[in-house]
């Protein structure tokens, strides 16, 4: 798993050395339970039990790595985009706004991209804001330019 979202994160090196990882546990770990042949059907479920382990586990550690970037589009009904645009921004996020026609007319997309690690907060303040509020998370393969909060400042801690 780690492998597959490194590689869609662009990070080549990161991901042969995962995958190198990988499939060296793999192999010293099947040689393991096929050693004895497969007459114990208790090796093959502790054998998928320890894979299946270790995926959940392997997940765990990325969440909280939160390694990379995200893009978040925001559609907030017109009433609530002037304050949402604030709050966004002076908790630290850099907003984007533009006009646009939706099916029930008029609206502002906000386009926020944002730390993976900063995207509890950022949720947390759509959620307050408005639960029903409508949104898109999308990976950021790649960024260059724009303005990101400093280290040391209210994001990302």
């Amino acid at each position: 798993m780690g492998v597959k979202v490194q590689l869609m994160r662009d990070k080549r090196l990161l991901a042969a050395i995962i995958g190198f990882l990988e499939v060296s546990i793999f192999i010293l770990a099947l040689n393991k339970v096929l050693a004895g042949g497969l007459d114990d059907p208790l090796k093959v479920i502790a054998y998928a039990g320890g894979f299946a382990t270790g995926n959940y586990i392997g997940s765990f550690i990325e969440n909280k790595l939160a390694l990379g970037y995200l893009s978040l589009q925001v559609f907030p009904e017109p009433q609530l985009t002037p304050h949402l645009i604030n709050k966004l921004r002076q908790e630290g996020f850099g907003v984007t706004s533009v006009d646009c026609q939706g099916q029930c007319g008029e609206r502002t997309v906000l386009f926020v991209l944002l730390k993976r690690r900063d995207l509890q907060k950022a949720l947390s303040i759509l959620n307050n804001l408005d639960p029903n509020i409508f949104f898109n998370v999308s990976d950021a393969r790649l960024i260059h330019g724009g303005v990101f909060p400093a280290k040391g400042s209210r994001l990302g801690k």
